[in-house]
């Protein structure tokens, strides 16, 4: 097989669960299973800019939104499971610690193709990404179906004993439900111009959800979101980014649209004014979905195609932030499916 030069991002499909929940109905469900805290009203949107999240059925797996936007988009492609070279799941929920879940996505798409999962907080998909080029750049595979899905509503479910535990808990509330899945594929021409990484891994400690099976401590999983620590490590990672965007000879104002991992409202607006980047560039979706962690760069490429923005030829940049604490960048030249 002759080795491609080039991969692109063929297509981008979601699944969108019909159900939604808004920031009142879950401030509302706090106080009916913790009647000893005070929950202000409207406290999710002051602190994060929230307003709603879509909820999938609770008999819903990870591997089911996956599988559902990983349908959607091969029948877009007109493309069977037959098709696929490699499947990558990329999401921060999973259905099992073991099998990977991308042979259980797999075996409900009938893809019969090599298996793995990825998993590195919120940047699974961006990581995906970056295999999927350099598999596809060796001659390995031809197109990578890259699936994700995030059930990420049921962390909310976690009790708190006080104020503190809740302090801890609030940004998990604002966790959304969804299924993602992009097809990459060799390219005769530049699709992904260039991706790069940057990690502060001293910042682990900000944000964890704990194995229960290794944490014998511990009566059941824990969950801690420390939104300070956490915003800390990733100082400097966005201007790391533009310097990777700069060596591409681009810089924030050729970009026609921006994908940026949106934990909240406040967070995706500090990152846009510090790296110079035009707001009206961004695709806003944290209000309506929630964070849907690896989702998230998904959602805004097809939010974005839906507005019409994704022309031929239209230069765009994915930026992912996760916790512990890595930072990543992809620019991609958007091509046709030719399908």
């Amino acid at each position: 097989m002759t080795k491609p030069r080039y991969s692109t991002i063929r297509r981008v499909a979601v699944h969108v669960p019909a159900d939604r929940q808004t920031g009142t109905e879950i401030e509302d469900e706090i106080r009916s299973r913790h009647p000893g805290l005070r929950v202000l009203p409207g406290l999710l949107r002051q602190m994060y800019g929230f307003e709603e999240r879509r909820v999938a059925p609770a008999d819903a797996w990870p591997s089911d939104l996956a599988a559902a936007a990983a349908r959607r988009l091969l029948d877009e492609c007109r493309l069977g499971p037959d098709a696929v070279d490699l499947l990558v799941f990329a999401s921060a929920s999973k259905d099992l610690e073991e099998p990977a879940t991308a042979h259980v996505v797999a075996d409900k798409l009938g893809v019969t193709a090599p298996a793995f999962d990825v998993q590195n907080a919120c940047n699974g998909v961006l990581n995906a990404v970056e295999i999927a080029d350099a598999m596809i750049r060796a001659g390995r595979h031809r197109r990578v179906l890259i699936a994700t899905g995030e059930r990420g509503s049921m962390l909310a479910r976690f009790p708190v004993r006080d104020r503190d535990e809740l302090a801890l808990l609030l940004p998990a509330l604002t966790l959304g439900d969804l299924g993602a899945a992009l097809l990459m594929e060799a390219s005769e021409r530049p699709g992904l111009i260039g991706i790069h990484f940057v990690t502060n891994s001293s910042g682990w400690r900000a944000a964890t959800v704990t194995n229960p099976y290794l944490a014998p401590s511990a009566p059941a999983m824990s969950l801690r979101f420390d939104s300070q620590a956490l915003a800390a490590s990733f100082t400097g990672m966005e201007q790391q980014a533009m310097d990777a965007l700069r060596e591409w000879g681009r810089k924030p104002d050729d970009l026609d649209v921006v994908c940026v991992h949106q934990p909240s409202v406040a967070f995706t607006r500090a990152i846009l004014d510090s790296t110079g980047i035009d707001p009206g560039r961004a695709v806003a979706t944290f209000p309506r979905y929630g964070n849907v962690a690896t989702a998230s760069l998904p959602l805004q490429l097809v939010e974005a195609a839906r507005e019409g923005r994704l022309r031929p030829g239209a230069l765009v940049a994915l930026l992912g932030l996760a916790s512990g604490a890595s930072a990543g960048i992809a620019l991609v030249e958007w091509q046709p499916d030719p399908a």
